[in-house]
């Protein structure tokens, strides 16, 4: 199969590309950048062809995707700043490329009739109440710039097309690029303190499983609305960054040991500083994938546990 991937320089796109290629098909990544290097660490990135591409330019992007003729594209590439997406002088953007540079996917996967896999995430819902939000419910609500703007990128996939799969996850975190853990253990590597919320409710997810999904789910024609996150209990994210601190001084960090570290329990309102609205209510259900016979994402403690490992390992400058 023949497979393109945008935004192969991000967390997601980057573990899909290596995916594809150990499954041996035939992958293409593309970014912004001249060229993809791979991963700061100077680890060796799979020898998939790159192509430099600005998903906004319409033109540009058809003539790729046409002259490359995929089985199915993977839209990793997003404006994922979501505090930055409220800013007035960002707000053009942040539509130009996550709608307008989605739009522009759209119509070039209908031009070369191939699938499409677009990304998108729990903020289209209000975030309200316990229930863990369904695939298929359209009880739309989205709380900031960043969420309307994934929200408007699914309806352009959704008219444009019938050969699609539209998954939402949350709280994602990969090797390459920034995320709340990396941010964690560089916080509390410096402070003896520290105050983290717990009355927003979710599940993270692991670019490396996600990644072995999504490959799973091109593989099939079972189109459609999914939700992935990794699988375990819904916790906050105090929950998550407890046991984060614990896993990390068992690796014999003992910096993050309790004894070293406190981490409190706040509200979001106690804590402030986000520009943007969040979602109390991140949980997603998840059952749609077994339903349709796909393989869930391990325990997110189990995704946590093999992360920490790898960038222990590698030493790329959060365990280390």
């Amino acid at each position: 199969m023949k497979v393109f991937v945008t935004g192969v320089a991000g967390q997601l796109g980057h573990d899909m590309i290596n995916e594809l290629t150990r499954r041996g098909h035939e992958a293409t990544g593309s970014d912004l950048a001249p060229a993809y290097a791979g991963i700061q660490d100077g680890s060796a990135v799979t020898t998939a062809p790159y192509i430099p591409l600005d998903i906004t330019d319409r033109e540009a992007v058809i003539k790729t995707i046409t002259g490359l003729k995929p089985d199915a594209i993977v839209h990793c590439a997003a404006w994922t700043a979501v505090d930055a997406a409220e800013d007035e002088q960002n707000r053009s953007k942040v539509h130009l490329i996550n709608v307008s540079g989605t739009e522009n996917i759209a119509e070039a996967c209908h031009l070369a009739d191939c699938k499409m896999v677009y990304l998108s995430t729990d903020y289209v819902f209000d975030g309200k109440g316990t229930l863990p939000w369904k695939p298929d419910c359209t009880d739309y609500s989205p709380l900031n710039v960043y969420g309307q703007s994934k929200l408007e990128g699914e309806f352009a996939v959704r008219d444009a097309l019938e050969k699609y799969f539209i998954v939402r996850i949350a709280w994602v975190f990969g090797k390459n690029g920034n995320n709340f853990i990396k941010t964690m253990l560089k916080i509390g590597k410096n402070h003896d303190q520290l105050r983290v919320v717990n009355d927003q409710i979710g599940t993270p997810t692991y670019t490396l499983d996600l990644a072995v999904l999504l490959c799973d789910m091109i593989e099939t024609e079972k189109y459609g609305y999914y939700h992935a996150t990794n699988e375990g209990e819904y916790i906050s994210w105090y929950n998550f960054a407890c046991e984060i601190f614990r896993q990390a001084a068992e690796l014999g960090h003992e910096e993050y040991d309790a004894s070293h570290l406190t981490v409190t329990p706040v509200t979001t309102a106690e804590y402030g500083i986000s520009k943007a609205a969040r979602p109390f209510n991140s949980r997603l259900d998840r059952s749609k994938l077994v339903e349709c016979g796909f393989t869930p994402l391990p325990d997110w403690k189990d995704a946590l546990a093999r992360y920490l490992q790898e960038i222990n390992k590698t030493g790329d400058g959060s365990l280390s």
